[in-house]
């Protein structure tokens, strides 16, 4: 495939609001947990600073529209701020925001107020709609460009960056702003992920094990994140790394939430990657892993089969949580920093089967939501 230049990534989580500082937060390698009370329940959460949080609040008054905006994409205004910063690009635009839930904040409370007043609000439909994720972040960058925004639950970002991949390659346009953004620290939320038996019992210090592979109970855990991309077709000197291949894979479904134990739909989606890089293998692969028993061992199974010899497995849900649709592109910032920083960290624990690279040239990232629509790509310096 052509290559394709990440001009500018930038991100809102529990890690930070800036490289430095999300960098710092992975050198750090403990959990960005808080626990708060949550459906008569105490719940590990991964929410971002009450700096961050001001931060957001302060964006939501700088315009009359944005008050009425939901926090998803207040996140998401903040975000892309971040990435065209410093940059200078003038061409056909288009923005491609994914998220699973949307804006669960909002729509959750008026909901409740409907159930009380027995009326909706003026502002509940269009400030509840999926769309307004995109359309205000354009709006706010004041870019006249194509916004589409879409969920693939969980692989939503990583769905962003496929389509801003056919875009680009199209020349419907020359640059694409691609991500992610989730605000799911709810109460219904939450108690979605409760209903399914996969959210964290534990509260306290590595609440979610992802990669644990020996753990005998769900440990997943909810963050709240936005993170978004600047694309561009080719060589460009303010690239910041390089996609150079992408896969996609399905798999036909057992049940609502299902992955097969081998995860096929993970190992079409590497082969597919693989191949359109023209590699057999790579130093690293950021994994989904989102720290339920099924999850982490069929990706594990998944690798396994593809690649003949393991790369270096890495994970960031057991410092992060999942962060949902913008888990994927979470994973793809941190790929980013390792090319850069060219290092590695290690998982607390998994048994690697292979020794930490000597350097990092390719780092492959992967990403599935409930439906078993997975998406792989790879990265380089």
């Amino acid at each position: 495939m052509d290559r394709i230049s990440v001009l500018g990534m930038s991100s809102v989580s529990a890690l930070g609001s800036n490289p430095k500082a999300v960098w710092s937060s992975y050198a750090d390698e403990k959990p960005c947990f808080s626990v708060i009370q949550s459906n008569q329940a105490e719940v590990a959460v991964a929410g971002v600073s009450k700096t961050i949080d001001a931060a957001l609040k302060q964006i939501a008054q700088q315009n009359s529209n944005y008050k009425r905006l939901d926090r998803t994409v207040l996140m998401a205004i903040k975000a892309a701020r971040g990435s065209l910063q410093n940059l200078a690009l003038d061409g056909k635009w288009g923005v491609n925001i994914g998220s699973s839930r949307g804006a669960t904040d909002l729509f959750e409370r008026y909901y409740a107020d409907f159930l009380k007043n027995g009326s909706a609000h003026t502002l509940a439909s269009p400030t509840t709609t999926l769309g307004n994720v995109s359309t205000w972040v354009a709006q706010d960058l004041q870019l006249k460009a194509m916004s589409l925004a879409h969920s693939v639950t969980c692989a939503s970002a990583m769905h962003a960056v496929l389509n801003g991949i056919a875009w680009l390659g199209s020349g419907m346009a020359d640059f694409m702003l691609v991500g992610g953004t989730e605000a799911p620290l709810t109460p219904f939320t939450i108690a979605q992920m409760q209903a399914l038996n996969l959210y964290a019992k534990q509260t306290a210090g590595y609440a979610c094990r992802a990669l644990d592979l020996d753990k005998k109970s769900n440990t997943m855990v909810l963050g709240e994140a936005a993170a978004t991309a600047i694309l561009a077709k080719g060589t460009h000197k303010n690239a910041q790394g390089y996609i150079i291949g992408c896969g996609w894979g399905t798999e036909p479904l057992d049940h609502h939430t299902s992955l097969s134990k081998q995860a096929h739909c993970f190992q079409d989606s590497m082969k597919m990657a693989l191949d359109s890089a023209g590699l057999n293998r790579v130093d690293a692969v950021v994994m989904h892993a989102p720290g339920t028993i099924l999850g982490d061992r069929a990706e594990v199974h998944a690798i396994q089969a593809v690649f003949e010899e393991s790369p270096y497995l890495i994970s960031n849900k057991h410092l992060i949580g999942h962060t949902l649709g913008t888990s994927g592109m979470m994973s793809m910032e941190l790929a980013l920093m390792m090319l850069e920083h060219q290092q590695v960290f290690e998982n607390p624990f998994y048994n690697q089967e292979s020794d930490k690279p000597a350097s990092l040239e390719t780092v492959l990232v992967n990403a599935v939501g409930f439906g078993g629509n997975a998406v792989s790509i790879i990265l380089c310096r």
